[in-house]
């Protein structure tokens, strides 16, 4: 049996994502991770585990690390998004990109942007940070691949590289 289900209300959602305003036609409903996955086709974003609890779809909302996948799009009106996409610096990798590059921070790599979405919170925030305080800063953030030894060796490096 099918049933009539209503069209899910739309609005129009303007936001500053990695540096440039944007409106969109958005559902109510519909959640940041698939926005900007399906909307604005930014697929560094990854969708872990639906819950908040992973870290793979950590975006910067304002300078915070969030997870997009527990965030309604409607909800950033006029906030200021940054994804892994955004954080390329002129076209180049970013110091925290490239330490994981060079560090071996990365390994499969699903986990990988929303390491660096975090790590550069705390970077900006907390620019020479101390082994305990990155760790405390990827406490929201699971890694299946390694034993975090090179993901922390990699946001100190990063933090080291800072002017």
């Amino acid at each position: 049996m099918l049933t009539d289900r209503p069209e899910p209300r739309k609005r129009l959602l303007r936001l500053r994502l990695n540096g440039r305003w944007r409106e969109d036609a958005v559902a109510e409903s519909e959640l940041l991770v698939d926005y900007l996955r399906d909307v604005a086709r930014l697929t560094g974003v990854k969708t872990g585990c639906d819950g908040g609890e992973c870290g793979a779809c950590a975006v910067l909302i304002d300078g915070e690390a969030m997870p997009a996948c527990i965030t309604l799009a409607v909800r950033c009106e006029g906030r200021s998004i940054e994804t892994i996409e955004g954080l390329v610096e002129q076209g180049r990798p970013s110091r925290l990109q490239r330490a994981f590059h060079e560090k071996l921070g990365t390994q499969c790599g699903f986990c990988t942007p929303g390491m660096i979405v975090a790590s550069e919170a705390l970077l900006r925030k907390t620019p020479r940070p101390s082994d305990q305080e990155i760790r405390a800063a990827l406490s929201g953030n699971i890694c299946r691949c390694t034993g975090y030894v090179k993901i922390i060796e990699s946001v100190r490096t990063a933090a080291e590289a800072a002017p």
